[in-house]
């Protein structure tokens, strides 16, 4: 089953007086539970495809559907409380609030989601443990390496229990031995979660663990390798 489909989607971006088409007529289809990657060099549109599955930027033409619902025409409110309850964010920066600590940050989405204190801070800490950060849950960032605040990311994308997270080039910032530490426990939360991951990337070591490659080029698809 399906839990995204990207249907003949074009995005276009007006520069000075030239179009310039990020995608151009992509149709892609997500299954729920996949581990995949959109991989392609840079300017290939895989992080414009990933930022309209996620409902950062709405497509010029064609239809996204996540989780069963048609996103492309939802208003701006609406798409906000769509990525606040079905979708967890990873980002190359990580853009995890430097003033808390890493059980806040994790709580952070659940708070705006309305989650009782109790079972936040519970299900924080047990998260927090799982992504291997035991005993680091009141740390700040500044008191965390950066693979160490990529998993509080991570964590925090997961623990609001999101139907998909979308993970936008998250090794970028890491040493090869980090990153690759990072992905090993992103795959275990896929096997034993069962959340769908979706990563755009140029880098070989995540394709490596991707079980589908999505490879774009000049905002066409080229073709998919499944494993």
């Amino acid at each position: 089953m399906n839990i995204v489909d990207v249907i003949d989607v074009t995005k276009t971006y007006r520069q000075g007086k030239l179009d310039v088409h990020a995608l151009a007529g992509v149709s892609v289809a997500v299954e729920r539970g996949e581990f995949a990657a959109l991989a392609g060099p840079s300017g290939s549109g895989k992080t414009t495809l990933l930022n309209l599955i996620g409902g950062l930027d709405k497509p010029t033409r064609g239809k996204i559907i996540l989780d069963n619902e048609e996103i492309t025409g939802l208003s701006q409110s609406k798409l906000a409380t769509m990525r606040l309850n079905k979708i967890g964010f990873v980002f190359q920066a990580y853009n995890i609030i430097p003033v808390l600590s890493a059980r806040e940050n994790v709580e952070y989405v659940m708070l705006m989601q309305g989650v009782p204190a109790r079972e936040r801070t519970e299900r924080a800490r047990t998260i927090l443990d799982e992504v291997g950060l035991v005993n680091m849950h009141d740390r700040r960032p500044a008191e965390l390496s950066g693979g160490q605040q990529q998993r509080v990311a991570v964590a925090r994308a997961i623990v609001s229990r999101p139907s998909i997270v979308l993970a936008d080039e998250p090794t970028a910032n890491l040493d090869s031995r980090t990153g690759r530490g990072l992905l090993e426990m992103m795959v275990r939360m896929n096997e034993k979660r069962g959340v769908t991951f979706i990563f755009s990337t140029h880098d070989l070591m995540v394709m490596e663990y991707a079980r589908r490659i999505v490879r774009l080029k000049d905002g066409l698809v080229t073709d998919e390798d499944t494993k």
